[in-house]
């Protein structure tokens, strides 16, 4: 996991997640996400569900839920 900074230029955006709940699930999910090109940070909160996104460009769904499965986890959607 890794802390979220906003830049200019940067889009945010937030999914939702099933089957988290503990800190080494976020870390893997996160993990996962963050060797996604373009990705500048990824925070996930295991309690909620929900994985915060900021990244460069908006991210193809696909390649986000392909980063979760390979985590073990199900995309659920968009927040």
């Amino acid at each position: 996991m890794t802390a979220q900074t906003e830049t200019p230029g940067s889009v945010t955006a937030v999914y939702k997640v099933s089957g988290m709940s503990c800190g080494h699930c976020e870390g893997s999910v996160g993990g996962e996400i963050s060797g996604i090109a373009g990705v500048t940070s990824v925070k996930a909160v295991a309690s909620t569900g929900e994985v915060t996104v900021v990244s460069a460009a908006p991210l193809a769904e696909a390649d986000v839920r392909a980063a979760v499965d390979e985590a073990g986890f199900e995309l659920v959607g968009p927040a």
